[in-house]
């Protein structure tokens, strides 16, 4: 009799954990679960949580006539409840979950009792020390006190953790008083010949609660941790983005100012006229928050920065594009084009006496957007070359950005002759732009692949 009776609370530890990861599946219960404050509508839809998952396992404890003992997990649901979402949550829920055994098997006890300890649950939650806490309960108080002495907890702390588990050990103190002084027949309990129980078994009894408790708390507890990981993670790779888009616009600034500075003497009508291009440029900067943008604008943003290099270089710099109409609405990483026309004007063309050409070119392929930039500048030794994509703010922040936003569904290559010239290709996915749903930007940025 013993051994069944410990063999049913095995699988009562197995159903909790299993009802936990079934709990918390839906990805609107990690996000509630994820809340320290929550609106009434919330607390509402936890609660109706709570009571489908675990008001179906006393549904089927009840039908099966108590065949599945194991499976009735309620009164840890409403304490559950109460615990981590607070008094309206552990109230509705203790009421609801209870309804089954009440209405269909006349235990009439359930209700009060279910309902009472939800609402202890959020008596609990007030007051832990901190909402954190709550997640950390452990039923070895030893690591309580193991925390304190490695000052990563307070008094306030241990002595939290301790009401928990006093709490928890009351909750199935009361269910096995009240089950003995009214009748099993009001309330549930499936302690084999009590009131006269082998001490091992009310031992194992009241450490399976603590435990159907605890199981849930940790379930939830990493998924918790998954989710603000991988939120962090989304808020790390923008802001390195950002920090990137940075880079690049005062690089951008620097290098056009140097230019209007050759003519501010010289020329000042065309000096005054190049700031007025830049001030548009800017502007157009400043207005720009996204990541991306359509191709067409990227191109918009390029005609305004080659008629500042044109004035600068006269007709010594000639501008070509093939562009492909159907690529104008796609998708790409704003500043995108000009670190790389800026680097062909300034390694590739400007050392030449009679100036030179670039190509700029986009087409699709295969459900990819192909961007080139060409020009029949110097060119890049090889050795020099083989470290290119380290060297230099525009092309690794380029490549490095492509990294952060495509993970390896990307292809980045530069490819140069020595007195002939350098060609820039870029393939990325092809997305129609759409500001109002961005790109989502992948978990954990990966090597680029370079040809």
């Amino acid at each position: 009799m013993l051994e069944e009776y410990l063999v049913i609370l095995f699988v009562k530890l197995a159903v909790s954990a299993s009802l936990a990861s079934i709990f918390a599946r839906p990805a609107a219960i990690q996000r509630l679960l994820l809340l320290e404050e929550r609106t009434l509508s919330q607390r509402l839809r936890l609660a109706l949580a709570f009571t489908i998952v675990f008001g179906t396992g006393v549904a089927i404890r009840v039908v099966s006539r108590n065949n599945y003992q194991a499976v009735d997990i309620g009164l840890e649901g409403a304490l559950l409840a109460g615990l981590v979402a607070g008094y309206v949550t552990g109230l509705v829920s203790g009421l609801l979950i209870s309804l089954p055994a009440m209405l269909l098997n006349g235990e009439l006890l359930s209700m009060p009792l279910f309902a009472g300890l939800g609402v202890m649950g959020g008596l609990l939650r007030d007051l832990a020390p901190d909402k954190e806490e709550i997640w950390r309960f452990s039923p070895f108080f030893d690591l309580g006190w193991l925390r304190l002495v490695r000052k990563q907890a307070t008094y306030r702390h241990v002595f939290f953790q301790h009401v928990c588990l006093a709490s928890i050990l009351f909750a199935e103190f009361l269910r096995f008083n009240l089950a003995h002084n009214f009748g099993a027949k009001y309330l549930f309990v499936i302690y084999p010949g009590w009131p006269d129980a082998h001490l091992l078994t009310v031992a194992a009894t009241y450490g399976t609660t603590v435990f159907t408790v605890t199981l849930p708390l940790k379930v939830w507890n990493t998924i918790r941790v998954e989710r603000k990981l991988e939120s962090q993670q989304v808020l790390l790779t923008e802001a390195r983005l950002a920090a990137l888009a940075r880079q690049i616009n005062p690089h951008f600034l620097f290098n056009t100012l140097n230019s209007i500075s050759t003519l501010v003497r010289l020329d000042p009508d065309q000096a005054r006229n190049m700031i007025q291009k830049l001030a548009s440029i800017m502007r157009r900067l400043l207005r720009k928050q996204e990541n991306v943008t359509p191709l067409r604008e990227e191109l918009a943003f390029i005609d305004d920065y080659l008629s500042i290099e044109v004035v600068r270089f006269g007709d010594k710099l000639k501008i070509e594009k093939k562009i492909d109409p159907s690529t104008l609405d796609c998708a790409v990483p704003s500043m995108l084009l000009q670190p790389l026309v800026e680097n062909s004007i300034k390694h590739g063309l400007s050392s030449k006496v009679e100036g030179g050409r670039i190509w700029i070119e986009s087409a699709l392929a295969n459900g990819m957007l192909l961007i080139a930039v060409e020009d029949d500048g110097v060119g890049i030794a090889e050795d020099r070359l083989a470290t290119l994509f380290e060297q230099g703010i525009g092309i690794s922040n380029v490549n490095e950005r492509l990294k952060v936003l495509y993970g390896n569904e990307f292809r980045f290559s530069v490819m140069s002759k020595v007195g002939e010239g350098t060609r820039t290709e870029i393939e990325i996915p092809a997305t129609v732009f759409a500001a109002a749903t961005p790109p989502a930007l992948p978990s954990q940025p990966v090597a680029a692949s370079r040809a």
